[in-house]
């Protein structure tokens, strides 16, 4: 008998129509001798709901209540198809995050998953032939409810799959991966195979077909992942190990990240602990600093980074409790910049990736301010209003 754990997004159980569909696709599943784990999120649109009426509601809402509130988003899905399912006729068991031993640590709105309680899942697993799990929730030390933050739902899919020893799909709004934005860029070409560490540079660097968390748990564990379109019978994208992708190609994909902040920052004094005193307060509230390059002299040093600009708020603070310990640091903090960055692990034995790429902006004009590299990718800061002709630029030099 096989197990496999599916997770369906927001779209795919966005009103009772499709919820039906995806129930009878799973009855038939489990008919052909299946078990299955699925994770679902709230339904398209709930979330945003729950937090519109918070912000009517309060000005500054403390994280635990909100988690509370926003986590039953998940709920009404998992009952939603469990009665579904449970009127085909297939034998069915909703579970909150904590239902299923999802334990979580760090603050209440970004979680992280310390642990999963695989044997409840499988006890339940052995009894029922489908557990419906709510995503992107668990429940911390202090019994807490807490939420996995931005794509959860995938997140807490493949942590079941990892734990479990089970394979994992991804089920969404798009038929599998493309190496860019076919909204961007017209003839972007769909990959069907694609390197664990690809996947997470891409979804990194801007492309949010999946969350950057459960691909790497998907690597650490070799768990075989596979993204395809709810319901389709088009061949989407596996993600596996590096050494199994058949085509190798310098560049397999373009991103382009158009929700970013640029900050720059200069501190005169050379021996200043500026550069501590950030990153630990980054480090304290949990944010994810990116592109950063450093200069230091006799003069003082200069530093410069990106940041998701949803952080905005938190940063503000941040930088005023900075400016208090070091009152003469000077601050540039640009919003009307954009991130675009070539990914292929190809990068490692090929060369020339990084003369192309630069003679492909330069050719169609297109200044860059900033450029950082990894093994596997290479990013430039951009104008935003010109981010997207970048990506057609080397979306074209590259032949994504």
């Amino acid at each position: 008998m096989e197990n496999s754990v599916l997770k369906f997004g927001g779209t795919s159980v966005g009103d009772f129509d499709k919820i039906r569909e995806i129930a009878e696709s799973l009855r038939d599943r489990t008919i052909l001798g299946e078990k299955l784990i699925v994770v679902v999120s709230a339904m398209g649109g709930t979330t945003d709901e729950l937090l519109s009426n918070v912000r009517r509601l309060s000005p500054a809402p403390k994280d635990d209540h909100i988690a509370l509130l926003v986590t039953t988003g998940e709920q009404q899905t998992i009952s939603y198809l469990s009665i579904v399912l449970e009127d085909l006729g297939v034998k069915t068991k909703a579970m909150t995050g904590f239902q299923a031993g999802i334990k979580t640590f760090g603050s209440h709105m970004k979680s992280m998953i310390s642990g999963v309680d695989e044997a409840c899942l499988l006890n339940a697993l052995q009894e029922n032939d489908v557990l419906v799990v709510a995503g992107f929730q668990g429940m911390n030390e202090q019994n807490e409810i807490t939420t996995l933050g931005r794509g959860g739902s995938d997140t807490t899919a493949v942590a079941i799959a990892a734990s479990c020893g089970m394979p994992c799909e991804i089920y969404t709004d798009v038929d599998g991966v493309y190496a860019t934005d076919p909204r961007v860029y017209e003839q972007a070409k769909r990959i069907y195979s694609i390197s664990y560490e690809e996947m997470m540079e891409m979804s990194a660097l801007g492309a949010g077909v999946l969350e950057t968390r459960s691909i790497g748990i998907a690597k650490n564990h070799s768990i075989p992942l596979y993204l395809g379109k709810t319901l389709s019978e088009e061949e989407g994208t596996w993600i596996m190990q590096d050494s199994k992708v058949l085509e190798r190609k310098a560049v397999i994909g373009a991103a382009l990240d158009e929700d970013i902040i640029h900050a720059t920052i200069f501190e005169p004094c050379a021996e200043s602990t500026l550069m501590f005193d950030l990153f630990k307060k980054f480090d304290q509230e949990s944010i994810n600093v990116d592109m950063i390059s450093q200069m230091s002299g006799n003069d003082g040093c200069q530093l410069s980074f990106t940041v998701n600009d949803a952080e905005s708020v938190l940063l503000d603070q941040i930088f005023a409790e900075i400016r208090l310990l070091h009152p003469d640091m000077s601050l540039i903090l640009e919003t009307d910049y954009c991130k675009v960055s070539i990914i292929g692990s190809g990068m490692r034995d090929m060369s020339g990736v990084a003369s192309k790429a630069f003679m492909a902006l330069n050719d169609s004009g297109i200044r860059f301010y900033q450029t950082t590299t990894s093994e596997i990718s290479i990013s430039y800061v951009v104008d935003k209003e010109y981010g997207k002709d970048a990506v057609e630029s080397l979306a074209t030099a590259f032949d994504l």
